[in-house]
């Protein structure tokens, strides 16, 4: 059975689907591995270091499309590659599949059976194929780097001959995995963090990082079933913006990670409230890309507004290549090899487990995500 792994084509990119690491532990088990070359070439792996594991390098992509029975990469496929796939072949990459449903129609049409990686079940079992958790982990981390470099003081408390220095306050505005990495991460640094989220269930978890939870009364909230935050009321949200403007008018820094599955990122910080913050004091917008949580943030510019840095940077897990690549390509080895006959030595698409249920989104020419049927058809 033939795995191919092709490079990245969308701007920007630098994180690669595949190390050799990864295809290594394919060959073993039995899996015919061959990549395109100079797959690796932005995390400074070559192709030698594939070929020494055991797979083959090809310069033909188009060869590589048509006689791959599963193609592993990260970014959604162009409509132009899908066609180029044979029928009954097994793609497996991030898809985004609620705001690309003609990228879907076209898997369908042409019998592609694809994985959406952003639809794993939130289960124990799928948690070591969580690209998710594993790109938003890094993704924390690199926002507060970023903070850094755009604060006009330093982190921690030092006391020197000229007297004592405080500490930098750091406010982050949702605590899923990107939060806790980025609350971790500021405290490393010596900061005094302080964090929010809808769901009071995370106040233990912010506690145990040494970070002080804010409370602001919302009424009723909570989590959907997969620990995703639920969407809150005009009423809710109304609330939720006077009880952060006092902690951002605090803040040295403000991190937002605010995200909805599927749709614009709620927008959570105005202008209004970053008037009220220190001039040279920064913001980093996680969210950037699918809408912003900041008024005013842009993709990939960090712009000033009102004296206070807006850091609108895309991609932030591209900024540690080499180790979100180890990640995400360990998330992929992990899900192949979750699925793989080892006397057959050929991966098999269960069709009755909960991780394919949740994660194929179409099959033998159809839709097969009823939650995406249930969402899409409403």
């Amino acid at each position: 059975m033939k795995i191919v792994a092709i490079k990245e084509t969308h701007k920007g990119e630098t994180r690669v689907p595949l190390v050799p690491q990864t295809v290594d532990k394919l060959v073993k088990l039995g899996a015919e591995v061959e990549i395109e070359s100079t797959l690796g070439a932005t995390c400074l792996y070559e192709d030698g270091d594939y070929e020494k594991v055991g797979a083959k390098v090809n310069k033909n992509r188009v060869d590589l499309l048509k006689s791959a029975d599963i193609v592993l990469r990260l970014r959604k496929p162009p409509m132009e590659e899908i066609e180029l796939m044979k029928k009954g072949c097994i793609h497996i990459s991030y898809l985004d599949p609620f705001n690309e449903t003609e990228l879907l129609d076209k898997l369908k049409t042409c019998a592609i059976s694809a994985v959406s990686l952003e639809m794993l079940p939130r289960t124990t079992i799928a948690q070591k194929m969580d690209v998710l958790s594993s790109q938003a982990n890094l993704g924390g981390y690199v926002a507060v780097v970023l903070a850094v470099d755009q604060l006009d003081k330093i982190f921690p408390m030092m006391t020197t001959p000229a007297g004592t220095i405080k500490p930098a306050r750091v406010f982050i505005i949702g605590v899923g995995v990107a939060g806790l990495q980025a609350i971790a991460t500021a405290r490393r640094l010596g900061a005094r963090v302080e964090a929010f989220d809808t769901r009071p269930v995370v106040e233990e978890q912010v506690k145990s990082l040494g970070a002080k939870f804010v409370k602001i009364d919302l009424g009723e909230t909570g989590q959907t079933k997969d620990g995703y935050a639920k969407q809150l009321t005009s009423e809710q949200l109304e609330k939720q913006k006077e009880g952060m403007a006092k902690a951002c008018a605090m803040a040295d820094v403000v991190i937002t990670t605010a995200q909805l599955f599927g749709r614009p990122a709620p927008r959570i910080v105005d202008r209004g409230m970053i008037a009220q913050m220190q001039p040279g004091s920064a913001i980093v917008d996680m969210a950037v890309e699918t809408g912003g949580n900041v008024e005013g943030s842009e993709v990939d510019t960090i712009v000033e507004i009102e004296g206070v840095h807006v850091i609108g940077m895309g991609n932030l897990p591209g900024r540690v290549a080499i180790t979100a690549s180890q990640m995400y390509s360990s998330n992929l080895g992990n899900f192949v090899e979750h699925f793989w006959d080892k006397e057959e030595k050929k991966f098999t698409l269960d069709l009755e487990d909960e991780i394919i249920k949740g994660a194929l989104m179409t099959h033998d020419g159809e839709i097969f995500s009823e939650t995406y049927k249930s969402i899409v058809n409403k």
